[in-house]
Order: C-alpha cells, then sequence, then structure tokens
C-alpha cells in the first residue's frame, strides 16, 4: 500500500481549493485545507505537512509572508506557490520567499501532483546527502554551512541549491536553462546574470583546495570538478 501524504493547500478562492482537495485525496493524499494565510499556519503548526502548496493571494497572511515565517522554522520543507501572476519578478520574488516550486493558475492536476512528487523526490535525495565531501571541504546542505579545517562559512539558502545541484552532477555539466528554471523560475537574460553572481560567489569561498574548480561550459551550463 502506497504511503499517504499529508498536504497543506492554502487557496482562498473555496470551490479551487475544494477541487484540488477532493482531486488529492484521491490520489493517496490527505489534504489540510485553509482559506487564508493565518489559518494555513495554525494548520502548519498542528498536523506537520509534508509538503506545502500556497496561493500567493490570500487575505489575512498572503503566501509569500507565510512562506517566509515557516522557513524561519523549516529550512527544506517543500513549498509550491499557486498564482495568477506571470511576471518573472514575481516568480524570482516566490523563489526568494523560500518556495521551490511556481505553478501559474489555470493549472493540472496532474501537473501539480507530478510537482509535488518530485519535491519529495528530492528531499529524500538530499537527506541521502545531508553531509557531503567536495575536495576538502564538508558541505552540510541541511545546516547550509560549508567547512575547510575549522573555519565554516555559511551559505545562502540559493547558495546551497546551488552547490547541491552542481554536486549532483560534478564532472559532468550542469545545464545552464535547467538551472535557471529550477532555482531561479526562468531562464532570462536577467535570472542569468544573477546566476553568474552566485557562482562566483561560490567559487570565493571553495578556492581553498586548488583541485575544485567551477568552469563555465560556454552555452552550455557549469561544470563542478571535483
Amino acid at each position: 500500500m502506497n504511503k499517504i501524504i499529508k498536504v497543506l493547500l492554502a487557496e482562498d478562492e473555496p470551490s479551487l481549493g475544494q477541487i484540488v482537495k477532493e482531486s488529492l485525496e484521491t490520489r493517496n493524499f490527505e489534504v489540510f485545507h485553509a482559506l487564508n494565510g493565518e489559518e494555513a499556519y495554525e494548520l502548519y503548526k498542528n498536523n506537520s505537512p509534508e509538503i506545502l502548496v500556497l496561493d500567493v493571494m490570500m487575505p489575512k497572511k498572503d503566501g509569500f509572508t507565510l512562506a517566509k515565517e515557516i522557513r524561519k522554522e523549516n529550512k527544506h520543507l517543500p513549498i509550491i506557490f499557486l498564482t495568477a501572476k506571470s511576471q518573472p519578478k514575481d516568480v524570482v520574488e516566490g523563489f526568494e520567499h523560500g518556495g521551490n516550486d511556481y505553478l501559474k493558475k489555470p493549472f493540472s492536476m496532474e501537473e501539480l501532483i507530478v510537482r509535488i512528487h518530485a519535491l519529495l523526490d528530492r528531499v529524500q535525495l538530499k537527506k541521502n546527502y545531508e553531509v557531503i565531501n567536495i575536495g576538502n571541504y564538508i558541505f552540510n546542505y541541511t545546516k547550509q554551512s560549508l567547512a575547510f579545517h575549522n573555519e565554516i562559512k555559511k551559505l545562502t539558502h540559493r547558495e546551497a541549491e546551488l552547490l547541491f545541484h552542481l554536486f549532483e552532477k560534478k564532472n559532468e555539466i550542469l545545464d545552464r536553462s535547467f538551472i535557471l528554471k529550477k532555482l531561479w523560475g526562468d531562464d532570462d537574460f536577467f535570472n542569468a546574470r544573477s546566476m553568474d553572481v552566485f557562482i562566483s560567489k561560490l567559487r570565493k569561498k571553495l578556492k581553498h583546495d586548488e583541485s575544485i574548480q567551477i568552469i563555465n561550459i560556454r552555452g552550455y551550463g557549469y561544470k563542478l570538478i571535483c
């Protein structure tokens, strides 16, 4: 028998929320449905969901604010934002507030379910790689830290995500478009420049071990050599 997955759904439009809830519950999900951000936060505290599906525009507390508060307590709980907004800056804002994925309305239930399972699979994979040796560095994904001997540097959420994906594809090419869409939500020029800045930051933090390199493969992506 398949495991029941606990989902917190925050959607202030009652009919849409009920449709999503009932559809998920036919697919081995247990769904806690909130109609506003404050109610969603109470359900989060009392039910220990495994994944959050949050509408951005909600009364009392919007999805971005709710995610930001939850991220202070739980760095790794998967969060999917639901929104009618389509501007790249809105997508970027969602990721900056701790979101892991972004689904634009209208959406299909099949797409939502695929994204839920993909995020949960990533969480399990990252648990298996909680502490990673990268050359002479120790990368703690859970604590978002990078240690070299006795020196420990803190990583931002996005730095940790980017380094994890580089490590996953170590000595292979990490596709530029894939990682931009995964972490920034869009592979446009401005996000690409932002990612270049993050790559430079990681290079500086890994500079004490000369056997480690992050190489730019022009037109394709990046390669972590270690």
